[in-house]
């Protein structure tokens, strides 16, 4: 992923330089972790450059922020807008979209409240998180050692930039033991989700997730898989999983904003169905992208056109 740093970055609602978007070493962000953000991409679709999901994935930015008591000075709509804007002025068809609520500067100590809260939305082009063959052929992953955080001791349903120290000890721990990604199991050793990505399993043609209460962020490309699997006539069980379900699974994908749908040929060296992209993965990941690419109607609303 390479930066193009001529571009432009929404900074506290004005436009600047790439290389002049900066803040201060002693904000409480860098101490703390105190931030909320997002992950959004933007479409060159048929039909012209177009947001997927951009309300909804602002409304969990909002709702992240107010679980932290971040009180954002623009209003949803104004903020829909300056995404919007952004992808304008650095003239993208096609981008990733990273907009981040942060604490800074003020003084130094836990207590967060009396640094400012501030803004920032940054775009670039970006290809497929886990590469295009990932789309086709799969991924190998590991489950990890390490445990999504208990309830009441991180709230996982913040997409908060301290939750990711989290990820980075599974995605680390899972390329050093020579696999693409990670799943992550719950405090009670039930099935989670991925380093930044939501878990789904196919058995005996019925569609299963890990529900909510098992320790994950309920992702918006999640939400959308579930809507077009129903619409499918697919019978969809949000419930827990066990770990072992894992390696009896006829088929296994992983969805998110950056991998999209992903599908899992192993799980610790264990092959996925036939090691293939299984049919309903097919099916579904063909769905997914004839909205995003504009070749079928979005009969959702789920495209916001530039």
């Amino acid at each position: 992923m390479a930066f193009d740093e001529s571009g432009k970055i929404w900074f506290n609602g004005e436009f600047v330089d790439w290389n002049e978007a900066k803040i201060h070493a002693l904000s409480h962000v860098v101490h703390y972790g105190s931030s909320v953000f997002e992950g959004i991409r933007c479409y060159d679709t048929k039909k012209g450059p177009a947001v997927f999901r951009l309300a909804e994935h602002v409304k969990r930015l909002y709702n992240s922020a107010k679980i932290y008591r971040m009180e954002i000075p623009y209003s949803q709509e104004d903020f829909c807008q300056a995404v919007l804007d952004t992808i304008k002025v650095n003239e993208l068809k096609a981008c990733y979209i990273r907009p981040i609520i942060f604490r800074g500067y003020a003084e130094l100590g836990v207590y967060p409240l009396n640094c400012a809260v501030e803004s920032l939305i940054a775009v670039w082009a970006w290809g497929k998180y886990l590469g295009e063959e990932a789309l086709e052929n799969g991924v190998d992953v590991g489950v990890s050692t390490w445990r999504r955080m208990a309830p009441n001791t991180m709230p996982n349903m913040a997409k908060a930039g301290s939750n990711y120290m989290n990820s980075q000890l599974a995605k680390m721990e899972a390329v050093a033991n020579g696999y693409d990604e990670a799943i992550m199991l719950d405090y009670q050793g039930l099935v989670s989700e991925g380093s930044g990505e939501n878990v789904f399993l196919v058995k005996d043609e019925i569609l299963y997730t890990p529900p909510r209460s098992s320790s994950l962020l309920d992702g918006i490309t999640r939400n959308s898989i579930i809507t077009l699997a129903r619409e499918m006539d697919l019978e969809v069980k949000e419930e827990e999983i066990p770990r072992e379900m894992l390696y009896i699974a006829d088929e296994l994908f992983l969805t998110g904003t950056a991998a999209e749908v992903s599908p899992i040929r192993s799980v610790d060296r264990i092959t996925v169905g036939n090691g293939k992209r299984g049919e309903i993965t097919k099916k579904l990941q063909e769905q997914f992208f004839a909205i995003i690419d504009g070749e079928t109607d979005d009969t959702h609303g789920w495209l916001t056109f530039l």
